[in-house]
């Protein structure tokens, strides 16, 4: 088998390989950019994003009157972390990082290469819980105009351009199957050639083999992403803090999303940590027009909707829709059921159910101001429309009774909903709306929002009665349990080189990305605070890319 050299092998052309990539070029060093999937689904996961990014001090933030300072950050980054493990060292020391440039250069540095976001920050991950606990203390969560491939297409252009110049050769349908390991260190890679495919983004391509490859390089760099669609894998490291193993997940990611180049990278004497540590969504909801298996899209809720579980029982303080993500799943874990529900209304659903995912937000994606007016007016969006009309999940009616009912049908009653339970959660909810004060917290909480500017406009609804005929029909969504991120993987130091499970550096070798637990083996702990995902995938993709540039 014929042996190719270049400078460095990245393994994987999603974001974090994109920006590595881009990086060595810059430096003028020559890279092999391989990728198992085709040309189609070059940019990977990061394509199909809402395109969030965590920003600290921003002008978004400051027009908006928040106040953001990076202590303020640092408190909640590390609060909601949670580290605890001998392992975390090198994440916090990443986690730090991270912050530093979320609130130094990283919004500039994106600004450079023509990224613009949005106006209006989101609040994501609110917490509830106490100011040294988990959450976001205050708005952070900038949306990239043009969402996720937004954010791709800086990088994807200077790869190309790179390309052109002769230093980057891009190797579609390539999958890696095992690091060359010389006296110690990592000298390529080899692996297979897999047979063409037209398939469309996203969608799962053929695994037949065509050929073996080898390629030596002075180093490589796994960008490979994490574990989401490989759902065996997912059980195998699921933890028992979360619950049972669930039985039924829904896809937040393509089927390629298969964990495989961790446990390459494993084989070959890396150190993998964290495993446990992962970050799934409770609000899953089945594609009407599926891409992948078990595809699924995630609501991303404001805070009015009532969140019942399978059994028509309100979920406890404070897992409120939007507030604390792993919190919710792991009380699920404990119902006996996989399910739960929203309860809301039309006018808490035209206002607050944003979806998931570049294609299901084509006002931002398309950077259509015209269609991006229509946030602010009345009316449901015609991407959350299309999943009331064909959405197996979703039950509209105009009365309780009939509302239940409808539910019960979407499960087959397993379990049966009780209508006189559900009743007497939605009667007392929506007596506690009638005066200014109220002991309810999740009302607290809606009312606190809505002196946010940015959730008064376009996020939160005004409070009002579940049952007032004016704000409805009713709506009620079966929301599944969903994979998306690995948040433990390859232990890498500060300059993003992969370490064995002795501490040493392993010669030759860098990660970047999920696969790296977006830094360190884990930079965000136990939670994530969002837009955190992307950024990490930035930022370490930079790192590794820059610093391997300067050893080389």
């Amino acid at each position: 088998m014929p042996v190719s050299e270049t400078d460095v092998v990245v393994v994987g052309a999603g974001l974090a390989g994109l920006v590595a990539t881009a990086e060595l070029a810059d430096a003028g060093k020559r890279v092999v950019l391989l990728e198992q999937e085709p040309e189609a689904s070059f940019g990977g996961q990061a394509w199909w994003s809402f395109g969030g990014l965590f920003l600290v001090d921003s002008p978004e933030q400051r027009r908006l009157r928040v106040h953001d300072s990076l202590e303020l950050a640092r408190q909640d980054w590390f609060g909601t972390a949670a580290f605890d493990r001998p392992e975390d060292h090198w994440p916090r020391l990443w986690a730090e990082a991270y912050l530093q440039f979320a609130a130094g250069e990283k919004r500039a540095w994106l600004r450079s290469q023509g990224v613009g976001f949005f106006p209006v920050v989101g609040w994501a991950e609110r917490g509830g819980y106490t100011a040294t606990g988990h959450g976001n203390s205050v708005p952070r969560f900038h949306i990239v105009w043009g969402t996720g491939p937004g954010v791709v297409e800086p990088f994807a252009r200077r790869v190309r351009a790179a390309v052109d110049r002769g230093l980057v050769q891009l190797r579609f349908r390539s999958r890696v199957t095992e690091l060359v390991v010389s006296d110690g260190a990592v000298t390529g890679v080899r692996g297979t050639v897999l047979e063409a495919s037209d398939v469309a983004r996203g969608e799962a391509s053929s695994r037949v083999e065509v050929e073996p490859f080898e390629i030596g390089a002075q180093a490589v760099v796994v960008t490979s992403g994490g574990i989401g669609g490989n759902h065996e894998l997912v059980r195998r490291n699921w933890p028992a803090r979360l619950g049972p193993v669930p039985q039924r997940l829904l896809s937040g990611v393509p089927a390629h999303v298969d964990g495989h180049m961790l446990e390459a990278t494993e084989a070959a004497g890396a150190h993998l940590i964290n495993r446990d540590r992962m970050w799934h969504y409770t609000e899953g909801i089945a594609n009407h027009s599926p891409v992948w298996a078990r595809h699924g899209i995630r609501i991303l809720p404001g805070p009015s909707s009532l969140w019942l579980d399978a059994t028509g029982k309100r979920l406890p303080v404070p897992l409120f829709p939007g507030f604390d993500t792993l919190g919710t799943l792991a009380h699920i874990g404990q119902t006996g059921h996989e399910h739960t529900w929203f309860v809301a209304t039309e006018k808490i659903v035209e206002k607050e159910f944003a979806l998931s995912g570049s294609e299901q937000n084509p006002d931002l994606t398309g950077k259509d101001v015209r269609l991006l007016l229509n946030r602010v007016r009345s009316g449901v969006s015609g991407p959350v429309q299309a999943f009331l009309d064909r959405g197996e999940d979703f039950v509209v009616a105009r009365t309780l009774p009939e509302l239940v009912a409808g539910m019960n049908r979407i499960t087959g009653g397993q379990p049966e909903v009780p209508l006189a339970r559900v009743e007497e959660e939605v009667v007392a909810r929506d007596r506690e709306i009638a005066h200014p004060f109220t002991k309810d917290m999740q009302i607290t909480a809606i009312r606190g929002a809505r002196s946010y500017l940015g959730d008064k406009l376009i996020r939160v609804a005004p409070p009002h009665r579940l049952l007032d005929p004016e704000a409805g029909p009713l709506i009620a969504v079966r929301l599944n349990l969903l994979t998306r991120k690995t948040l433990g993987g390859l232990e890498t130091d500060l300059s993003g080189r992969v370490l064995r499970p002795g501490g040493q550096a392993f010669a030759g070798l860098y990660a970047a990305g999920e696969v790296a637990g977006f830094g360190g083996g884990g930079m965000h702990g136990y939670r994530s605070l969002e837009g955190t995902f992307l950024g990490g995938c930035l930022f370490s993709g930079r790192t590794a890319g820059r610093a391997l540039a300067a050893e080389l």
